[in-house]
C-alpha cells in the first residue's frame, strides 16, 4: 500500500506536518515500494493510529455496569450493517460497539485498566471479542493479600517472584494500584485516610504498598510504570494526597524538555510512577461547597518530577457510569447522589462500585472538574508526559475524546463551554486565563506517541520503518475540530484499511499485549494459596487458548 502526499505527523521521528509517502506491506511500514492499493492522501492530516492508556471496556465491573443500567442500552442503540454488527450502550457499550467507535475515531490500541486477578480469564474473553483494536490488561494488585503480606514483611524478594507470577497467570500487562490497602480495609467497613494510614490485619501503609511495587516493577524490568489510582480520590483537599505519593517514588530529575529528554529519564532503572485520572485527584478546598481546582500545583509538581506521568480523565457533561475498584469512594458518591449503587469483592484481591451519573454544566462541582483536567494538560509543560483519557466511562464516553482535543486546541472552543457553566466556577481555576493551545504536533503526542512510549510499546504511536502500520487519515478543518476528529477518513489497521470516509468497511481482528516476567509461585505461596481461596490454583491461570491472538512484549 502507498498512502502518498499526506501531511504526516510523527512525533517519535520529528515529522510535523510534512508533505511524504508512507509505504505499507505485510502489515508493517517499510521504506520503499510499489504496486498494491495506493491512498491519495493529498490535503489530509495523517498521524499514527490513536492509543488509549486507560479505559474500562471488559470485566467484571463493566459488566455489571451493563446489567444495572437498561435505560443505557436504550439511548444509542447501533443497527447492524452489511458488515457491522448491531450493539447497544452509551455510557457502557458493547464489545463490539465498543471496537468499531474506537476505530472511527482512529484508535487502534486499547488497554483495559483495572482487571481483578480472579476475573482475568473472563476478562480476556472480552478482549478477545473486541474486533479493530490491540489491546491489554492492567491487573489489580494494590490491596492484594500476598502483595501486603510481603510488604509487612518487607521481603521484596518474594513480592517480586509473586508480582512476576501474577502478571505471567492473568496474562496481563502492567501492575495497577487503587486506593492502595484502602479497598481491603473497605472490606471491614472502613478506608484510608492518608499514605500512613495502616490496613487492617497487615499493619502496612499505602505509602509502602505504593513504593514497594514500584520497586519492584522495576526490577522485574516491565515496560510501563506502576499504574495509580491515588488514595482519597474524588474528595476536596485531595491534592496533597497526590502531589505526596508522586514524591514518595524516585529522586528528582532533570529539566523538562522534548520527547528524547524525557524517554531518557523513563528507562533504566529509575523508579517510576503514572498518575491515572489525575482530574479526579487534583482538588484543592476542604468540602463540597469550597472545592477548587489545584491543578497549578499538581503541575508543579509534574513539572519538577520527571518520573512522573498522568492521564487526565477529563469529565464531559453528558451521562457517565462511575466504575472502580475503589469500592468505598463509590458508596460516598452514592450517598451524595442517591443514584443506585453496587458494591462487589473480589477474595484476597480486591473490590468495586458502580454508580451511575451525569456532570452537569450548571453544577458548580462538576463545573470545577471540568476544568481541572484541561488545565492540567495546559500547565504541564512537556506533553510527553500526558495523556489524554477520559478514563471512560466515569468522567464519559471515551468517543467524545474528539472534543477534548478541540478543547486543548482551541483556547475558542474553551471560551465557548466556559460561558455554559456555573458562574461561580470560573473563579476557582486558572483555566480562563490560559492562552496556551495544543498544536497537531502536540496533539499527536498525547493521544498517540506518547501513550505509545510510556507503554513501551516500541511498534506503536510512529510512522517510522517497522512499525505497525495502524494509521489514521483526517480531513483536517481548523473551524471544526471535534468533528474532524469525530470521524477519519481512512483507518488502516495492521497494513488493511477498516474505515473509509467515516464508515466500517472491514471488520478486523487484533492482539492482546502482555508480559512475562520473571517470577515464581513458591511453595508457601501455593500452600496459603489452597487455604484461602475459594478456587484451585489449576484453575486460577489464564490458559494459552485464552490468547489465540497475542504478543508478549519484551521487559527491559
Amino acid at each position: 500500500m502507498l498512502i502518498k502526499n499526506g501531511l504526516v505527523y510523527d512525533p517519535l521521528n520529528g515529522i510535523e506536518g510534512e508533505k511524504m509517502d508512507i509505504f505499507v506491506k505485510d502489515g508493517k511500514i517499510v521504506e520503499s515500494g510499489d504496486g498494491g492499493e495506493t491512498i491519495d492522501a493529498s490535503g489530509f492530516v495523517v498521524l499514527p493510529g490513536g492509543v488509549d492508556i486507560h479505559s474500562h471496556v471488559v470485566g467484571s465491573k463493566v459488566n455489571l455496569g451493563r446489567l444495572m443500567r437498561p435505560e443505557d442500552h436504550r439511548k444509542d442503540p447501533v443497527p447492524k450493517t452489511e458488515i457491522t454488527r448491531s450493539g447497544v450502550g452509551y455510557t457502557v457499550p458493547t464489545t463490539y460497539i465498543t471496537g468499531y467507535r474506537y476505530a472511527l475515531m482512529g484508535y487502534t490500541t486499547v488497554m483495559e485498566a483495572a482487571v481483578p486477578p480472579l476475573g482475568a480469564r473472563h476478562a480476556h474473553e472480552e478482549l478477545n471479542d473486541i474486533p479493530m483494536v490491540d489491546k491489554g490488561a492492567f491487573i489489580l494488585m494494590g490491596s492484594n493479600h500476598f502483595v501486603m503480606k510481603y510488604v509487612a514483611e518487607g521481603d521484596l524478594e518474594k513480592l517480586k517472584n509473586f508480582v512476576g507470577w501474577l502478571l505471567k497467570a492473568t496474562k496481563g500487562y502492567a501492575i495497577k494500584l487503587v486506593n492502595p490497602g484502602g479497598v481491603e480495609n473497605w472490606k471491614w467497613g472502613r478506608n484510608v485516610n492518608s499514605l500512613d494510614d495502616k490496613v487492617e490485619n497487615y499493619g502496612v501503609t499505602p505509602r509502602e504498598i505504593v513504593r514497594s511495587l514500584a520497586k519492584v516493577n522495576e526490577e522485574l524490568g516491565l515496560p510501563h510504570s506502576i499504574h495509580v489510582h491515588c488514595n482519597n480520590l474524588g474528595s476536596p483537599g485531595n491534592s496533597s494526597t497526590l502531589i505526596e505519593t508522586v514524591g514518595s517514588i524516585g529522586a528528582e530529575m532533570g529539566g523538562p524538555g522534548s520527547g528524547e529528554s524525557t524517554n531518557e529519564t523513563l528507562k533504566g532503572t529509575a523508579e517510576r510512577i503514572h498518575i491515572t485520572h489525575i482530574q479526579f485527584n487534583s482538588y484543592g478546598g476542604e468540602d463540597w461547597a469550597t472545592i477548587s481546582s489545584a491543578a497549578e500545583e499538581v503541575a508543579k509538581t509534574l513539572n519538577k518530577k520527571k518520573n512522573a506521568t498522568c492521564d487526565l480523565g477529563q469529565v464531559i457533561f453528558d451521562d457517565a457510569t462511575t466504575m472502580t475498584a475503589d469500592g468505598p469512594w463509590q458508596h460516598k458518591l452514592y450517598k451524595l447522589t442517591g443514584n443506585k449503587w453496587y458494591n462487589s469483592d473480589v477474595e484476597m484481591e480486591v473490590g468495586a462500585g458502580i454508580v451511575p451519573y451525569t456532570f452537569k454544566p450548571k453544577s458548580l462541582v462538576n463545573a470545577v472538574q471540568w476544568m481541572i483536567g484541561l488545565e492540567v494538560a495546559l500547565l504541564v509543560e512537556d506533553p510527553w508526559r500526558v495523556v489524554l483519557t477520559t478514563d471512560h466511562p466515569n468522567g464519559g464516553p471515551f468517543y467524545h475524546y474528539p472534543k477534548v482535543i478541540a478543547w486543548l486546541m482551541s483556547k475558542k472552543a474553551r471560551e465557548e463551554t466556559l460561558g455554559k457553566i456555573h458562574k461561580s466556577a470560573l473563579s476557582r481555576s486558572t483555566l480562563p486565563s490560559i492562552e496556551r493551545e495544543y498544536s497537531l504536533y502536540e496533539m499527536a503526542i498525547v493521544t498517540r506517541a506518547g501513550p505509545a512510549k510510556l507503554l513501551g510499546l516500541k511498534n506503536k504511536g510512529h510512522l517510522g520503518v517497522g512499525a505497525d502500520a495502524d494509521i489514521a487519515i483526517y480531513e483536517f478543518k481548523e473551524n471544526d475540530i471535534e468533528g474532524s476528529f469525530s470521524r477519519a477518513k481512512y483507518v488502516i489497521k495492521d497494513g488493511e484499511v477498516v474505515v473509509k470516509d467515516g464508515r466500517i468497511v472491514k471488520e478486523h481482528w487484533g492482539r492482546t499485549f502482555l508480559v512475562n516476567p520473571k517470577g515464581e509461585l513458591m511453595d508457601e505461596m501455593k500452600e496459603e494459596f489452597s487455604k484461602y481461596y475459594t478456587v484451585s490454583l489449576d484453575n486460577y491461570p489464564v490458559q494459552p487458548e485464552y490468547l489465540p491472538r497475542c504478543e508478549v512484549v519484551p521487559c527491559r
